[in-house]
C-alpha cells in the first residue's frame, strides 16, 4: 500500500508541470519541537492538496481539496497528535509542518507535496534529531562515565565539538568518534555538556546535565580547616541527597603517610555521634575544645555501591603568641601563629571593647602579622582579633583576650596594696581592743571572788592592824 501510494505520487509529479525539489536541513533536540518548513505560492486560485510523508514511514499528514484532513498511524501521542500544520497559515500558503516532543525515530527523510490545479510543489526536509546521554545515568564519583552525542541520521562531513559549561572541552583521552567522550566522574565533569555540530555553514547543538554523585562538601580533597585553640572545629563530609553509604568511618593520618594502616587515634574530643534532625547522608564530625597537638591530616571514608569514597581534610591550629617589648612601659608584642602559612596572603588585627551595658564597639583594622599595644592603656582593654586571609577571602580568626593577661597587673597590684594595708590596720586595731577586753575582764572576775566574802575581808584588814601596832610600840621601847 505505501509503495503504491509513492508510485503515483512520483507518477503524478512526473506528468505534471511546474515540479520542483528542494532540500531542507533541520536539526532539532530530542523532546523539543521542531517545525519542517513547506510553503507555496498563496495567490493561486485553485485550492490546494497537502501531503506530508516520511520515508519508510509513509504519510504523516494530509490535507484534501475539499478541506478534510488525515493523520498517519504512529504520530499520536496519549491521544493527541504529535505531527500537525499551523491551520493559521494555510491562507498564507505555509504548511509547515511542526512535529512535537520528537524522538530520536523521528529523524529521516519527509517530503511535502503541493498540488495547485496542474501543478505540483515538492519540498524536501531532512530532519535530524541531537541528543547527549550519560552511561551510566548517575556516574558515582571515580568510577568510568561515558558521553555520547547522537544524531540520527548522522551528516556525513559534519565536524563536532563538546562545551562543558559553556567553555570549551579538551578531554583526557582522544576518542574515535569525537561524538564519545570518556571519563572518570569527579567534580571536573560536573555540570552542563553541549554538543555542537556544525554543517554546511549551520550549527547545531544539544545539552543535558550531569551530575557526579558522591562526597559533595568538601568539595575538593586535601581541604584546609582553620581553627584557634580552644575552640570548636566542624569536619564536612556530605554525600549527594538520596546517596547513603553502606558504611562509613573517620581517621587521623600520621604525618608523611599515605597508607591506609598508618593511622593515629583520634582525639578524645572528636565526636562522629549524629543529632536526631542529621540526615543520613550528612556523615560530618566535630571536635570541641582544639588544641596544638590536634593538627594534622584527617580522612572521611564512605562506601557506595562497592566503590571506596574518601575526603581529605587538614585540620591547621592558630593561636597568639605573646612577648614582652618593655616591661617598664608595659608594651608587648602580639603575634598570630598558625601551624601552615602557605595559603595566608595576609593579616589584620581588630580591637573590640565592651562597654558597662556590653555594647561592642570594634576599632579600625591594623595590617600585620605583629601587633604591639601597651598593656597598661585602659583604651587597650577588651578583645584582639587577629584575622587571616587567603586568595578567597578570610579564612578563620583568633581572639587574645587582654583583660585576663598581665597587662592590667600594675594597675591590680596597686588596689592590692591599698587594700593590704588598710586590712592590716584594721587587724592590729581589732587586737588592741581584744587585749582591754581581756584586761577588764580579768579584773572584774577578781572583784567579785574578793566581794563574796566581806566577813573574811574584815578579819584580815583587823589582824593586818594589830600586827602593825604592835611593831610601832615595839619601836617605841
Amino acid at each position: 500500500m505505501i509503495l503504491l501510494e509513492f508510485f503515483i505520487l512520483g507518477m503524478i509529479t512526473f506528468f505534471m508541470k511546474g515540479g520542483q525539489c528542494e532540500l531542507t536541513e533541520v536539526f532539532a533536540e530530542a523532546g523539543s519541537q521542531a517545525v519542517l518548513p513547506c510553503k507555496c505560492d498563496p495567490s493561486s486560485t485553485y485550492p490546494h492538496a497537502v501531503i506530508w510523508t516520511k520515508a519508510n514511514k509513509g504519510t504523516v499528514w494530509r490535507k484534501q481539496k475539499s478541506g478534510l484532513q488525515y493523520w498517519g498511524s504512529g504520530w499520536t501521542r496519549n491521544g493527541t497528535q504529535r505531527a500537525q500544520c499551523f491551520h493559521s497559515q494555510f491562507e498564507r500558503g505555509d504548511y509547515s509542518l511542526q512535529i512535537n516532543s520528537v524522538r530520536m525515530e523521528d529523524g529521516g527523510m519527509y517530503s511535502c507535496k503541493i498540488t495547485q490545479g496542474s501543478q505540483l510543489t515538492e519540498n524536501v526536509v531532512m530532519l535530524r534529531i541531537m541528543k547527549v546521554r550519560a552511561s551510566p545515568l548517575v556516574p558515582i564519583w571515580g568510577k568510568d562515565v561515558t558521553i555520547t552525542c547522537d544524531v540520527t541520521p548522522y551528516p556525513d562531513g559534519a565536524t563536532l565539538r563538546w562545551t562543558l559549561n559553556n567553555s570549551p572541552f579538551v578531554p583526557s583521552t582522544e576518542t574515535t568518534p569525537p561524538k564519545v567522550v570518556k571519563e572518570e566522574a569527579t567534580l571536573r565533569i560536573n555540570g552542563k555538556w553541549t554538543c555542537v555540530v556544525e554543517y554546511k555553514g549551520k550549527e547545531a547543538q544539544a545539552s543535558a546535565t550531569l551530575a557526579v554523585k558522591g562526597i559533595i562538601k568538601p568539595s575538593e580533597d586535601s581541604t584546609k580547616l582553620y581553627a584557634a585553640v580552644g575552640s570548636d572545629v566542624y569536619f564536612p563530609c556530605v554525600l549527594s541527597p538520596g546517596l547513603i553509604p553502606s558504611s562509613s568511618a573517620w581517621e587521623r593520618i600520621k604525618p608523611g603517610s599515605l597508607f591506609r594502616a598508618n593511622t593515629l587515634p583520634l582525639p578524645a574530643s572528636f565526636s562522629t555521634s549524629s543529632p536526631p534532625s542529621k540526615s543520613p547522608y550528612d556523615i560530618s564530625a566535630s571536635m570541641k575544645e582544639v588544641k596544638v597537638e590536634d593538627e594534622g591530616r584527617y580522612r572521611c571514608s564512605v562506601t557506595i555501591e562497592g566503590q571506596q569514597l574518601t575526603r581529605y581534610m587538614q585540620l591547621l591550629i592558630a593561636k597568639i603568641e605573646r612577648s614582652v617589648v618593655s616591661k617598664k612601659k608595659g608594651s608587648v608584642a602580639l603575634t598570630c601563629k598558625l601551624t601552615d602559612t602557605s595559603e595566608i596572603t595576609g593579616y589584620e588585627w581588630v580591637h573590640v571593647a565592651y562597654d558597662l551595658n556590653g555594647t561592642q564597639s570594634v576599632g579600625s583594622p591594623q595590617k600585620g602579622k605583629t601587633l604591639t599595644i601597651n598593656e597598661m592603656s585602659e583604651e587597650n582593654r577588651g578583645e584582639w582579633v587577629c584575622r587571616f586571609y587567603g586568595k578567597q577571602g578570610m579564612l578563620g580568626n583568633v581572639t587574645y583576650h587582654l583583660q585576663l593577661m598581665s597587662g592590667l597587673t600594675g594597675e591590680k597590684q596597686a588596689r592590692m596594696s591599698q587594700n593590704t594595708t588598710v586590712i592590716v590596720g584594721l587587724s592590729i586595731l581589732l587586737l588592741i581592743l581584744l587585749l582591754i577586753l581581756a584586761q577588764m575582764y580579768k579584773n572584774h572576775r577578781r572583784r567579785k571572788r574578793i566581794f563574796q566574802f566581806p566577813a573574811l575581808e574584815t578579819i584580815v584588814h583587823a589582824a593586818s592592824n594589830e600586827r602593825e601596832e604592835r611593831e610601832r610600840n615595839r619601836v617605841k621601847k
